[in-house]
């Protein structure tokens, strides 16, 4: 077994594979997905998309499988987790990629509701709606990976997918101190923060998980939310969900029969997970 970790999709990912044929495979996968998926390359199949804006346009089959999967996790989290916020990132600050971005003197007033939809291999977006795909990519393409034999542990930015069953993730707090560790397995985590890509508009903090409902960087006592599912798309939707809803996020976890276990960590430092959770 060999592991690796390169830069893809504005991140670092890390691999795990047999031998390095199938790292160079997985790098190679990792960079074909983003050059589909990123907003911040003009020639993306995404920054086509939403030039687009306001008529329908034909999309990869790749493209049409990642928007299915945003689609069907939009609708399991009514709502909450919608790839159609990308206008009010944007104009929040989150413009370009982290490590180039600068604080804002004013806050902004988006009104764009985003409205957007799929249809076989159709898409069509509301005029002032873009997309973002954001972790869904990421946790997508680690699915793709693993699934495809490339790997038996995929990580993008944290949204990890195993194959491996004797897998145990360390979920840390804001002081990357070890806050629990998780048994993941034959599985998937992710973890969504609030507190990790940070920046000020207006001379308040500001982060990038837009709550679309009103299209503001969430306001909640969750600083980070971890969820354990089947696929890593699925865990990146379902701990950005937790996240939003704040103090009944992990009430609503317990309903959810594609989430295994889920883990808060609050505003004061405290660890808290919803009944199903199991730490080792």
């Amino acid at each position: 077994m060999t592991s690796t970790a390169f830069s893809a999709m504005g991140t670092t990912v890390i691999v795990h594979a047999s031998n390095e044929r199938a790292i160079e495979e997985s790098r190679v996968t990792f960079e074909r997905f983003e050059q589909l998926f990123s907003r911040f390359r003009p020639t993306s199949e995404l920054s086509r998309i939403n030039r687009a804006a306001g008529r329908v346009t034909s999309v990869s089959d790749n493209m049409r499988r990642v928007l299915s999967t945003a689609d069907d996790l939009r609708a399991r989290t009514d709502g909450l987790v919608d790839i159609g916020v990308g206008t009010a990132v944007h104009e929040w600050g989150y413009n370009k990629t982290y490590s180039a971005m600068t604080d804002l003197d004013d806050s902004p007033q988006p009104d764009a509701e985003p409205r957007w939809s799929l249809d076989g291999r159709a898409v069509r977006l509301s005029t002032g709606t873009c997309l973002d795909l954001g972790g869904i990519a990421k946790g997508w393409s680690c699915d793709r990976v693993v699934e495809a034999g490339h790997a038996t542990v995929a990580s993008a930015g944290g949204d990890i997918r195993s194959v491996d069953p004797t897998l145990v993730v360390e979920v840390l707090d804001e002081d990357d101190t070890i806050a629990a560790e998780v048994h993941v397995g034959v599985g998937a985590l992710a973890t969504s923060s609030r507190s990790k890509r940070q920046w000020k508009v207006g001379g308040e903090p500001a982060h990038h998980i837009i709550d679309p409902r009103t299209l503001r960087p969430a306001v909640t006592p969750v600083l980070s939310a971890t969820v354990v599912a089947d696929t890593a798309a699925e865990a990146e939707a379902g701990a950005k969900a937790v996240l939003i809803r704040g103090a009944d996020g992990l009430k609503w976890a317990d309903y959810q029969p594609w989430i295994r276990q889920a883990i808060v960590l609050w505003h004061d430092g405290s660890v808290f997970g919803n009944a199903r959770t199991r730490v080792v």
